[in-house]
């Protein structure tokens, strides 16, 4: 699900207007993610006995990971019929994008590090990042290029959304198969596909049908994604002490997400070139969505797992119902902010 979730929402992304805001999104992504997830797997791991839950200090980081990365789909939509700047549309996008991605490889080697009960070295854990992270990119790039080809090389709608779907989850497994980072070769696949293949290899006809197919394809699996931890939710049993351990962890996650990139964008808002009130939108504007649920969702069974699920599920529904529903009120004040202020980059 991972896969097909991440080329889905990489796959309207348009790169040449991401350009101009690329160190930007990048050092969000990949630096607020991994300092997020610091944050939050610490600050839990703190705070959670105050409340009397007690949980490991690799699962409180692995609870971290996954929840770290931020859904762009949930808020984007807002963000338009706000008239939010574009942008702030763009980093918010672009950050939510890619860091999936970096959410994803920083849990799958926590996740590594629980499975295997050995912790590896400084080097080597450097040294795993970057062949996964920078052998998944170029992987991406690779397998982008070669889906772009056959794209050009037909003129049938039914075949090249096919291939799109062959793309993805055949490239996915390969990616896995090569121990290299399969999130963040889907992005760059689907952000491949969606610039270079619309453009010049797919007709009106087959781009209208490739985008209806995996916007439906994605509304599917976010709906099963949160039909499956319903469903767990039911074997999960609640107490007041999960309550008030996810007030705390929502409270930590908030917090955590003002420091790593609200605080930053605020501070540094010349070097973003957003709007000085902008940090407000991107702090409550990191909707936790689909990725978060599916992570949790592969941690191996255990008590500290139904912990994890607990959590994750609580500051989800929290951020799509409470962040969800306040997130257009709060794009609409900073727009007319910046309009009586005059100044969109002051």
């Amino acid at each position: 699900m991972l896969s097909l979730l991440l080329f889905a929402g990489a796959l309207h992304v348009d790169l040449s207007e991401l350009k101009t805001y690329r160190l930007q999104i990048g050092a969000l992504a990949l630096l607020g993610t991994v300092l997020s997830t610091l944050a939050v797997g610490y600050g839990v791991w703190l705070t959670l006995p105050l409340v009397g839950l007690q949980l490991p200090l690799l699962y409180c980081l692995l609870f971290g990971a996954l929840i770290s990365p931020t859904d762009p789909i949930a808020v984007m939509g807002i963000l338009k019929s706000a008239g939010a700047p574009k942008d702030l549309e763009l980093v918010i996008a672009g950050e939510s994008l890619f860091n999936d991605g970096v959410g994803v490889v920083v849990f799958s080697l926590l996740l590594g590090m629980l499975v295997s009960g050995a912790t590896p070295s400084l080097a080597h854990t450097a040294e795993l990042l970057i062949l996964e992270a920078g052998g998944g990119i170029v992987f991406g790039l690779v397998l982008g290029h070669v889906t772009f080809l056959l794209l050009r090389s037909i003129d049938n709608y039914q075949v090249e959304v096919l291939l799109t779907l062959a793309a993805v989850t055949g490239g996915y497994a390969l990616a896995r198969r090569l121990h290299l980072s399969g999130p963040l070769a889907m992005v760059v696949v689907g952000l491949v596909v969606g610039n270079h293949g619309r453009a010049k290899a797919m007709s009106d006809t087959t781009r209208r049908y490739v985008d209806m197919f995996w916007e439906l394809l994605d509304e599917i699996l976010n709906a099963v994604l949160f039909v499956l931890i319903g469903m767990e939710v039911l074997l999960v049993s609640f107490s007041a002490g999960i309550f008030v351990g996810a007030a705390v962890a929502m409270l930590v996650t908030l917090l955590a997400r003002t420091l790593t990139v609200g605080l930053p964008v605020r501070a540094l808002h010349r070097f973003f070139k957003l709007p000085t009130s902008s940090w407000k939108l991107i702090t409550w504007g990191g909707l936790r969505g689909g990725i978060s649920v599916a992570l949790a969702l592969s941690i191996p069974a255990g008590p500290e797992r139904s912990v994890v699920l607990s959590l994750t599920y609580c500051v989800v529904v929290f951020s799509i119902l409470v962040q969800g529903l306040t997130v257009g009120r709060v794009a609409r004040s900073i727009v007319t902010e910046t309009r009586s202020s005059g100044d969109s980059k002051d």
